[in-house]
């Protein structure tokens, strides 16, 4: 096996372990939180840690940049803000700022698609 297919294996095996918690989360938040040994006192500076690391995605997809990279990349940005959107609007809370982030998101994917079909 070369280090490439191991890398791609060993990445295959994060997606199956992080699809795993994805659906435990979405399922249960509260066994999530067991599961992975989060607590809620720690949540302000686990987001920071969480943008952080969004920061360095965002910055590596346009360092590189590929398109199909930026795309997915912000494909994901505009998921998680709207779906931060539904969270708090069903807890009767303000979604403006996550309905622009997941809006300004989504501009970023339709034009990096955009030039994809104008390079294709």
């Amino acid at each position: 096996m070369s280090w490439a297919s191991l890398a791609i294996a060993l990445s295959g095996a994060g997606v199956l372990v992080t699809g795993a918690l994805a659906a435990l989360f979405l399922r249960d938040p509260v066994a999530g939180m067991v599961a992975t040994g989060h607590r809620a006192e720690q949540l302000p500076q686990v987001m920071a840690n969480r943008y952080v690391a969004m920061l360095v995605l965002a910055l590596g997809a346009t360092l590189y940049g590929d398109l199909k990279a930026i795309a997915l990349l912000f494909a994901a940005f505009s998921y998680m803000a709207f779906h931060d959107a539904w969270i708090y609007a069903r807890a009767g809370q303000a979604v403006g700022k996550h309905i622009g982030a997941g809006v300004a998101a989504l501009i970023v994917v339709l034009v990096a698609s955009l030039a994809m079909g104008q390079a294709g």
